[in-house]
């Protein structure tokens, strides 16, 4: 697999990540920061998320987008419309629920605009596992009854760093 990256454009408030390769915990610090941006501003159109060029995603990337699902139809009233066609992550979206809060499809968006890679912000040890604490947390929000897994890892999480 090709190590991971994160593009992003936004565009008259329309917003686009693209995620590409493998996509994991070393990008959820960028990431965070950056949707943590988007939440900042009061208008949005549209919130797309391109994964027809990820090839693997880890369980804290997931969680961050369910974070992302979630705010979007908390504070826009709207669902963030995500792309891809690789089988094993549609599976994996399905299985933890992520069709309830994000519509999901397997043609190419509609959007364009010029991407950039989203500039990588390194975290600390701290800051890394209250990150994949929360993105935890919300997966097994999201699917109580399938993420048994993820029970061990937020206990062990929170011992080190409290809760979230």
């Amino acid at each position: 697999m090709s190590s991971g990256k994160i593009l992003i454009s936004d565009k008259s408030d329309n917003y686009l990540l693209k995620l590409t390769g493998d996509v994991r915990l070393t990008l959820s610090g960028s990431l965070n920061r950056y949707m943590e941006t988007l939440f900042g501003n009061r208008r949005v159109k549209r919130v797309v998320v391109d994964m027809l060029d990820t090839e693997g995603v880890d369980s804290t990337t997931l969680g961050l987008i369910a974070k992302l699902g979630l705010h979007c139809r908390e504070y826009y009233q709207m669902n963030v419309q995500l792309f891809c066609q690789n089988q094993s992550i549609l599976r994996t979206l399905e299985c933890m629920g992520f069709d309830e809060i994000i519509d999901i499809f397997q043609q190419s968006p509609d959007m364009d605009g010029e991407l950039r890679k989203l500039e990588e912000v390194p975290s600390g040890v701290d800051e890394l596992r209250h990150q994949v604490l929360e993105a935890h947390k919300l997966l097994l929000q999201l699917n109580p009854d399938g993420s048994a897994e993820f029970t061990d890892l937020i206990r062990a999480l929170e011992s080190d760093v409290g809760p979230c």
